[in-house]
């Protein structure tokens, strides 16, 4: 780890939890991928390793600045501000953009999976057997997950704990989309929509002196459903990144060529031509969950028409998203120097 940081290092840690956030929130887009091609994927993991006996035995004898030196919260810390200010914010203007400009924005996160598909494999022997079987496997299931359908929503407080274990996986297994699995659990918009919308109205009215909130079943019903999410999350991101962090030390090759074969098989979840489709009775008539949203059963690929103009400025956006990632880690690799 590094030993030393400026104050500059600090805000671009900060940046790129922003962008981590941003990346774990849209279905398809894996935020481990931006800490891989920013340079502080393995810092990140062997860093939430440290939440171990050790880190609680000096946070029980009330060793506090030895307890944040050793769990290197200078990094983690600036690295998690990030990721929740991109939740009430960058979050919010991506939504915005998926509701308007869909299919280039799908376009651009698939050139950067794209791109950090060569990243990735670039510096390993990607021609060994047991490498190409291994990234065989990983694009198996990245393309399997791909064409599940969604199940339905379920707020019970267990299973948002369990939730909670696989979103984290996005942040831990670059191109297995935490975001994507929440929509194949059915939980998606309870998760990252419904429920981070009630505690920033939660916030507002606080801030107001408006405790009317205590009233509003829904609205307490949404609160322990989001901190039942966040304990299976902080305890999903510590337990797997241990597992990781093992791994990682033995087995490296071995983990960057299943990452690849994952991220490779996410290119077909951010496909950019794709239509929804809903779940429909035996009239055609479309269902509704219990919020009276239309229920998502998968959806529809088919291929560009090259003769639209907006496909030519969706392959623009493609080559984009596959220059930003070459050039995050040009950036990443400079940094470490």
């Amino acid at each position: 780890m590094k030993a030393k940081r400026q104050p500059k290092d600090y805000f671009l840690l900060f940046l790129k939890g922003t962008a981590m956030g941003a990346a774990n929130k849209v279905p398809g887009v894996s935020g481990g991928i931006v800490a891989f091609v920013t340079g502080f994927y393995e810092e990140f993991i062997f860093t939430l390793q440290r939440f171990n006996r050790r880190a609680f035995g000096l946070l029980g004898r009330g060793r506090f600045k030895f307890f944040l030196q050793y769990i290197n919260f200078s990094f983690l810390g600036f690295l998690l501000l990030g990721t929740t200010f991109s939740y009430f914010s960058v979050s919010k203007l991506l939504d915005y953009l998926i509701r308007n400009y869909e299919l280039f924005v799908w376009s651009l996160f698939f050139g950067m999976i794209v791109g950090s598909v060569f990243y990735v494999a670039k510096d390993f022997k990607i021609k060994r057997k047991a490498n190409l079987s291994l990234i065989g496997l990983g694009l198996f299931i990245g393309v399997g997950l791909s064409f599940l359908s969604p199940a339905q929503e379920n707020d019970h407080l267990f299973f948002v704990f369990f939730c909670g274990i696989i979103s984290v996986s996005g942040m831990t297994l670059p191109g297995l989309s935490g975001s994507f699995l929440l929509i194949l659990l059915g939980n998606y918009v309870l998760l990252l929509v419904d429920a981070v919308n009630a505690l920033f109205d939660t916030g507002a009215e606080l801030f107001r002196g408006d405790l009317s909130f205590i009233e509003n079943t829904d609205r307490i019903r949404l609160l322990k459903v989001l901190t039942s999410f966040t304990a299976g999350s902080v305890f999903g991101l510590v337990s797997l990144s241990h597992l990781l962090g093992f791994l990682l030390k033995r087995f490296r090759e071995k983990i960057f060529a299943l990452i690849t074969g994952f991220i490779a098989g996410s290119l077909g979840v951010v496909w950019p031509w794709k239509s929804e489709v809903y779940a429909t009775n035996n009239k055609g008539e479309l269902l509704y969950n219990e919020n009276n949203q239309p229920i998502l059963e998968n959806y529809e690929r088919f291929l560009p028409s090259l003769w639209d103009v907006h496909t030519f400025f969706a392959f623009f956006c493609i080559i984009l998203g596959v220059l930003i990632v070459l050039v995050l880690g040009w950036y990443g690799k400079q940094n470490k120097k």
